[in-house]
């Protein structure tokens, strides 16, 4: 027999109760580094004994054959080890394909401390396929008793996480991150993780506990699937997070939210940070496959990106920023259309899914919520992209439908516009910045003040809502949330800088739009308590935040303004909308002239509020907006002291420099086309206007001409002539963009060489009227009737005296 046979034969004793004959094993241990070329040898006699007590049931040879091993695996790290290690890992194999708990668990243990001994030489042959499925299988273990499965499945995760660890930086292995191996592995940890639910997630850093302490299989799986994504690459993201999506889908488990939201949290801390949008750009993708499944697992979905985009809040979106609020708006709108139409495919066939409004509603509220997480992790440029991007998406009736129903009609206009306005909210929420023209171009501006003027309550008070945010840089507006009349605003501790040129520039650019868009909003029958609370937050923050003294002298007559519209009787405003509009313009006044710092305003807007105190409470906040205001029946008679005089303000600020020409001329609101667009003017108006247009183009000493009558059929044919004269406009420059895309280079060179020409031969004409001869070079011409007639020279021609030419 062999000297190996006959060392390898020594350290099994004569009762298996002894244990491994330690200084036998040494004796092997000797040998075996002393003649390497021996080892596969041993490895296989081992196995041959291994695998016949296996037969046999003699389960304590067994023990001390896997001990024998484990050592010498330990101990030697010889180029020939690869040939032991094939002997191993076929033993270790036997051990895990027996039915008997206490081998397999054997077997995984011998296998986790080899996944720990790094190898001198590459593996060009070795397989892990059998070991990733049966790990898999045991951590599925259904076995009768709970301790014996738990014991179980606690080796499958320690296997699985002991191939990862052999296989993930060996290239020359098979790749543990084929969708194969990772069907099989990521749904073995997930079902563990969901066995023994935890409330939260722990923290962000892996493998902080150590492998001694005495581990749930939860706690281990959890460290486990760590550790897993830990070392995934860029291109394996992918591969490692498609199986947990596939898991949440067959089990339901979207629904829940808690879980799915526990395995992203785990799976956004784990992962390295610069491939968060990668996890983020899986989920988008997910949400548009199950677009048509029910409104409580796209809310899942869209649960989870909300917590996903929290934790990548780095500002690690991606490139694609605008792909991820696209996806997010067009899953609103097709919410918007299941819950009008209600069904998937926009029919109402018996049959389909049965849509719950109230689910639609939650998934609508969720979106819009991830919206404004989102755009909260973005750099200020980039929320000023999302934040025109998204008034692109907004359809406004008549003009254009950008994001268009499938046949939801005017009400799914309605509803876009106004879940798209409170995303719009949720981007603008907390908003900040030094350049208010950069960051609040027109494009989004004018668009955005348009919907002010529309006859939805619910429209005009969100973008009031979104112009306070956009204003409000230094945290003021929670100042302003009630309307009241204050003796002294100190208590209120206002932030106030002083006005840079870019915001000079921005309200001499746009505040006439803003002044105007406030007095028409406060005209609105519709408009309650909170437009007005609102209106007069906007008129604060304007105050505080972008007022120079040119602003400042424009906001009060805006305020005189809104004081003679409630008491205006033409505009049928009724009793609680004039009350308030007084109440409103007495608050603010207070407010400017206290911020003005006047003694003389501020004694006589003190005044008349005394007044209405003892008089005409009614025309005070503090009897106008509280739940059960305090109104007369009707408003008559409102003059004398209880009103805020022009002239009297006008007299004092300008004793203080004020502009008072300016302050003695009252606010008029400008119309202009977005009155036509939003239905706003009447035909008196239009009449007015037309008139008074007619009476400053006409002069004075001129013989007036009778007007044209003015009757229902010409203000019609004059609409319907400026709607002609649009489309043919449009259809002009359509032909001329279809000629330049499709007629022949040689045609187009023709044809702008001919208006060359053309613009050639009448500049010519223009010098040949205006050259004159000057008075020596050239000469003069003698007409035949005795005249003398100049004659144009061009300068090319005329002749110097030497002493002039250089």
């Amino acid at each position: 027999m062999p000297r190996y046979k006959r060392l390898v034969d020594n350290i099994f004793p004569e009762d298996p109760e002894d244990g491994l004959v330690k200084a036998n094993m040494e004796k092997l241990t000797f040998y075996a580094l002393s003649a390497p070329e021996k080892l596969d040898r041993i490895g296989a006699y081992l196995s041959e004994r291994l695998s016949r007590d296996v037969a046999r049931h003699r389960y304590g040879y067994v023990c001390i054959a896997m001990e024998a091993l484990d050592q010498l695996l330990m101990a030697c790290h010889c180029q020939s080890i690869n040939l032991f290690v094939e002997s191993f890992l076929k033993m270790v194999r036997k051990l895990l394909e027996s039915d008997k708990p206490s081998l397999q668990i054997l077997g995984t243990n011998s296998f986790v401390k080899f996944a720990n001994i790094e190898e001198d030489t590459p593996s060009y042959h070795r397989s892990y396929d059998f070991f990733v499925s049966r790990f898999s299988e045991m951590c599925h273990s259904s076995y009768e008793d709970p301790d014996i499965r738990t014991k179980i499945r606690m080796a499958g995760i320690k296997g699985l996480q002991g191939v990862v660890r052999k296989t993930v930086n060996d290239e020359l292995q098979a790749n543990i991150w084929d969708p194969q191996h990772m069907d099989k592995i990521v749904p073995s940890l997930l079902f563990n993780l969901q066995s023994g639910e935890r409330t939260e997630s722990r923290s962000p850093s892996p493998l902080q506990a150590s492998e001694k302490e005495k581990e749930s299989p939860v706690e281990l799986t959890e460290r486990c699937f760590r550790e897993l994504l830990g070392r995934a690459a860029y291109g394996n993201i992918k591969n490692a997070v498609t199986p947990v999506l596939m898991h949440l889908d067959n089990h339901s488990l979207w629904e829940g939210k808690t879980f799915a939201v526990r395995c992203f949290k785990i799976i956004m801390y784990s992962i390295q940070s610069q491939h968060s949008h990668l996890v983020i750009q899986q989920l988008l993708g997910h949400l548009d496959a199950n677009s048509k499944n029910s409104a409580t697992v796209r809310a899942g979905i869209v649960e989870v990106l909300l917590e996903a985009a929290a934790i990548a809040a780095s500002g690690s979106v991606g490139p694609t920023v605008l792909e991820v609020f696209n996806t997010l708006l067009r899953q609103l709108r097709l919410s918007v259309d299941y819950e009008l139409t209600g069904s998937y495919d926009g029919s109402t066939n018996i049959g389909t899914k049965i849509i719950k409004a109230h689910e639609e509603r939650q998934l609508q509220e969720a979106v819009i919520r991830t919206i404004g997480s989102f755009a909260n992790t973005l750099p200020t440029y980039q929320r000023s992209e999302v934040m025109l991007f998204i008034m692109g998406k907004i359809p406004v009736p008549g003009v254009h439908l950008a994001l268009p129903s499938t046949g939801s009609g005017p009400e799914g206009t309605r509803m876009i516009q106004i879940m798209l306005l409170k995303s719009l909210v949720q981007v603008t929420a907390g908003f900040q910045t030094t350049n208010m023209l950069t960051a609040l171009p027109s494009s989004f501006l004018e668009p955005l003040l348009s919907f002010s003027l529309t006859e939805d309550p619910e429209v005009r008070l969100l973008v009031l809502q979104i112009l306070l945010s956009l204003i409000d840089r230094h945290d003021n507006r929670p100042k302003f949330s009630n309307i009241s009349i204050i003796s002294d605003i100190s208590v209120l501790k206002l932030k106030v800088d002083k006005c840079s040129r870019q915001d000079n520039l921005f309200m001499k650019k746009h505040g006439q739009q803003l002044y105007r868009h406030i007095y028409l909003g406060c005209k609105e029958q519709s408009s309650g308590r909170q437009h007005y609370e609102t209106l007069f937050a906007l008129l604060g923050l304007l105050s505080v935040e972008l007022a120079n003294e040119e602003v400042v002298v424009d906001l009060i007559r805006l305020a005189l303004a809104l004081q003679d519209l409630a008491l205006s009787t033409d505009e049928g405003l009724p009793v609680f909308n004039r009350c308030a509009v007084h109440a409103l313009a007495a608050a603010y006044l207070n407010l400017i002239c206290q911020l003005t710092t006047v003694p003389a305003f501020c004694q006589h807007i003190h005044e008349v509020i005394e007044v209405r105190q003892k008089e005409s409470p009614y025309l005070l906040p503090e009897d106008v907006f509280i739940e059960n205001p305090k109104l007369p029946s009707s408003l008559e008679k409102v003059e004398g002291d209880v009103l805020f005089l022009q002239s009297k303000i006008t007299e004092v600020l300008g004793g203080s420099g004020y502009n008072t020409d300016r302050l003695a001329t009252p606010y008029v609101p400008q119309y202009t086309d977005e009155d036509r667009l939003s239905k706003r003017k009447s035909i008196g108006e239009t009449i007015s206007l037309q008139v008074e247009v007619e009476s400053r183009n006409s002069p004075e000493k001129e013989e007036r001409t009778p007007a044209e009558e003015i009757t229902f059929e010409t203000l019609k044919n004059a609409i319907v002539d400026s709607v002609g004269m649009e489309e043919q406009e449009r259809e002009r420059r359509r032909q001329v963009v279809e000629k330049f895309q499709k007629a022949p280079f040689e045609e187009i060179a023709a044809h702008c060489g001919a208006r060359a020409t053309l613009l050639q031969s009448k500049l010519n004409q223009i010098f040949e009227i205006t050259i004159r001869p000057p008075p020596s070079p050239s000469g003069t011409i003698s007409s035949g009737y005795g005249q003398n007639q100049s004659r144009s020279v061009p300068i090319y021609e005329m002749k110097f005296p030497d002493l002039c030419v250089y």
